[in-house]
């Protein structure tokens, strides 16, 4: 029912105030009762069922049209022209003009943002709020606890100590299936947590509802010296006992056994169940092992069912002196932080004894003045896995790499004790964080250590906060232009909706402006990606942007232009700008669309990169593995050419064509570059904004590597770091010697060139630009033998005459 997403807050109170002049005498709230009163709506929330429930029909493919949270994010898109979030938002519960919290207001711009035009729904149903209407003292008090928290969040002195917007909402993680006799499988969202329903296993006529949910702390009687628990403990539920055939459980858990002879006897990994939350648990034998995934068969079905996983030894030989020494066992991580970032506010470190890693946690024990604060959700930032050999003591460190703020000094650095790891369950350390001065808000990036303490391993990784809170002033007649880069964040790609990308035509460029040459120029010594031409030719200008790059010694500004079917760069101060009706023979300047994706591709044959982010990145943001395929000479490829791992997600699935291309170039070295047919190809779909961000991304660590001990120059001139400052970026990569050695220094190149550029958001334009003209500046600027950066400004400022040209608006439409 489309009325159970919205609640009424014009509340009726009949027997309560039946007369209001009587009342707003006795009621010392009435006069700002209409005026703000969230508390109303916890009241009728209270008394709803909030029990999220995915329900479909499930089939080979499953897909789940799901019910979500009402509180639950929308994804967050990483451009390439679709509006992702307005196709998989769900619209939060709606509250009345008379009454909005904070949070409300906030979900106002957020809905703004991606539907700038949409009115809120005015339709509502009675609330029950019986539980409250004859107990006068019970209201009042209620009412005055919630006002409190609430101004509290409106409060700047209060705000600046709030580790979040009063989000008190609940974060179990779970999901309920409807399946028929065909079968189907169930994933819990954002996990490796499945359950596979075979064919008959229910009646035809009769229906099955599956329920996963997954408890973050496993049971304490496993994890002791001979067994560890490797997965969360998974509650199963089934409405239907009347069964036919067994289901099974797939679990993808944290650990593995080794391969040596010993590990293999003396361990293995075995699947405990129980009808019982607390146990007792038995062994099941019906279990089959492949590396770290296990899949259970599950005969004894019950409506509510317990599960855990876990390596259990059967005896510890020496020199192992626990089961950890038989496995190799990965820790996972996650960051945990508030919607929006404050002043003030609290950074959480976690540490889970298994690889489920939710995108919202509950924290119960943040603390304000001494005093506990009610549970609040904090939502992930980022996460991290790392081997750990055996349990011992960790120290975590959160250093912000961004001077406007700081990490307070007594949170620093924390330890993790051997013993709290060995327990299995989550363990948290808190990180304050603090903003200097009184500048502008804004999001920035800090590095995350993890130390080994008996060892000299180290982890690290960096994590991007959100934005600040949207300012409240104006929301309604102002929404936010939503940024054209941010990661897509953790959701079940089930609710991913189907693409279709736009058809790629190759012909002739359109071009309006172009160029007369006033004199000739020809050079000596060839420069790529600069042009060559005779007094009296005529250039087709690509854009009216102007790139500003060096020349042979010289920093001077140019146009992109096309001559005799060569794109390149020409000095403004060389040409005439003309119409295209006062142009006399264009013939020459003529390109088509395929001659110029091919052409404005060429930097990335020669840029550095790191397969395992490309590969991540391009399997998240591109929605239709055929639309790749097609464009990669791939055509022929089909659902059958995919083995059971890669047939259940869109992004396995486009990973997979990935995979096949990375094989085929590195089959043909000589005459294939990754790379380069990537990016040809993605923008033969039209993925400019997923291009931008590997251009970036690509441009940064290349940079980084050409730099080498130079990084410090040019962070001078970016940025005007100290020299603390920069000692600050080294310190992770020092040696033993206590220096950073000479082939490792493109570490703390990237991570100020990373830094530096996560405060441009998405104008990835500027941030390829003010690099390029500060590594012209520089005393031996690199840029005058690497001219890739030069080659991928060339790209960006073509991107709007190849869309122009290579796709029809009319499909587009359609």
């Amino acid at each position: 029912d489309v009325n159970e997403s919205k609640l009424d807050l014009d509340i009726d109170w009949p027997g309560v105030f039946k007369h209001a002049h009587a009342v707003s005498k006795t009621n010392p709230f009435w006069n700002e009762l209409s005026a703000s009163n969230p508390f109303v709506h916890d009241i009728a929330a209270s008394n709803r069922n909030k029990n999220n429930k995915y329900l479909s029909i499930l089939k080979e493919k499953p897909y789940l049209f799901s019910k979500v949270s009402s509180n639950r994010d929308s994804l967050a898109s990483s451009g390439d022209e679709l509006d992702i979030d307005c196709l998989l938002r769900k619209t939060s519960a709606r509250r009345s003009g008379r009454s909005k919290s904070v949070s409300d207001f906030l979900d106002i711009v957020d809905n703004q943002r991606f539907n700038p035009h949409k009115k809120t729904p005015q339709k509502t149903i009675p609330s029950d709020v019986t539980w409250l209407q004859n107990d006068r003292e019970a209201y009042k008090m209620a009412w005055l606890s919630h006002r409190q928290l609430t101004r509290s969040c409106l409060d700047l002195e209060a705000m600046s100590h709030s580790p979040g917007w009063a989000q008190t909402q609940a974060t179990d993680i779970h999901v309920v299936c409807k399946l028929n006799h065909e079968g189907g499988s169930v994933q819990l969202p954002d996990s490796d947590i499945n359950i596979h329903v075979p064919v008959g296993h229910v009646l035809p006529g009769e229906f099955q509802e599956v329920g996963l949910k997954a408890i973050l702390n496993p049971p304490s009687s496993f994890n002791n010296e001979v067994s560890i628990t490797v997965s969360p403990l998974i509650e199963l539920t089934l409405s239907n006992l009347n069964t036919r055939e067994a289901i099974f459980l797939e679990v993808k858990v944290a650990a593995k056994v080794k391969n040596d002879p010993l590990s293999q006897v003396m361990s293995d990994i075995v699947c405990f169940y129980s009808l019982d939350k607390e146990g007792p648990f038995k062994k099941l034998e019906n279990c089959y092992t492949y590396q770290d995934t296990i899949q259970v068969k599950l005969r004894d079905l019950s409506h509510v069912m317990y599960a855990v996983i876990a390596v259990q030894a059967n005896k510890i030989q020496p020199p192992a002196t626990n089961v950890w020494d038989y496995v190799q066992r990965t820790i996972s991580v996650g960051i945990y932080g508030p919607k929006y970032i404050h002043p003030t506010f609290t950074a959480v470190f976690t540490v889970f004894g298994h690889n489920y890693i939710p995108g919202k946690l509950t924290i119960c024990d943040i603390k304000k003045g001494g005093k506990n604060m009610p549970p609040v959700v904090f939502q992930l930032w980022g996460k991290h896995t790392f081997l750990l050999e055996k349990p011992q003591d960790l120290n975590i460190s959160l250093v912000s790499c961004d001077p406007d703020f700081e990490v307070k000094m007594e949170d620093q650095s924390k330890n993790i004790k051997e013993e709290e790891l060995k327990t299995g369950e989550m363990v948290r350390q808190q990180f304050l964080f603090s903003m200097l001065g009184c500048r502008e808000m804004h999001f920035f990036v800090f590095l995350v250590q993890i130390k080994v303490l008996k060892s000299s391993q180290v982890t690290q990784f960096h994590v991007t906060t959100p934005d600040p809170a949207p300012k409240l002033s104006g929301i309604i007649n102002r929404p936010k232009r939503l940024q054209n880069r941010k990661e897509i964040k953790s959701a079940p790609l089930l609710l991913i909706p189907t693409v279709k990308y736009p058809k790629f035509q190759d012909k002739t460029l359109s071009v309006n402006t172009y160029g007369v040459a006033l004199k000739t120029v020809l050079r000596q010594n060839k420069i790529d990606y600069l042009l060559e031409y005779f007094k009296g030719d005529t250039i087709a200008i690509l854009g009216e942007d102007k790139v500003k790059a060096i020349g042979q010694t010289k920093i001077k500004e140019w146009y992109v232009g096309v001559l005799r079917k060569k794109i390149g760069l020409v000095h403004c101060k060389n040409i005439k700008v003309i119409s295209k009706e006062q142009a006399m023979d264009t013939a020459d300047s003529e390109l088509t669309t395929r001659n110029l994706v091919e052409q404005i591709a060429l930097p990335f044959k020669k840029l550095t990169y790191i397969y395992s982010v490309v590969l991540s990145t391009v399997s998240e943001s591109v929605y239709d593995w055929r639309a790749l395929a097609e464009v990669l000479g791939y055509s022929h490829m089909s659902l059958d050419d995919f083995n059971e791992a890669h047939a259940d997600k869109e992004s396995e699935r486009v990973a997979h064509v990935v995979k096949r291309m990375k094989e085929d170039c590195h089959a043909n070295k000589k005459k294939r570059l990754f790379l380069y047919e990537l990016i040809v190809a993605l923008l033969k779909i039209d993925c400019q904004g997923l291009v931008a961000r590997l251009t970036q991304d690509t441009i940064i660590l290349t940079s980084a590597v050409k730099l080498g001990k130079y990084w410090r120059e040019l962070a001078e001139k970016l940025a005007r770091l100290t020299k603390q400052q920069i000692e600050a970026y080294e310190v992770p990569h020092q040696g033993k010697n206590g220096a950073v050695a000479l082939e490792m220094m493109w570490k703390p190149a990237y991570d100020f060139l990373y830094t530096w550029g996560a405060h441009y958001g998405g104008s990835y334009r500027d941030v390829l630009q003010d690099l390029q003209s500060a590594l012209d500046k520089m005393k031996n600027p690199v840029t005058k033998h690497w001219r890739e950066l030069t080659g991928t400004l060339i790209l960006v400022n073509c991107m709007e005459v190849l869309r122009a040209s290579a796709f029809s608006k009319m499909e587009e439409e359609e």
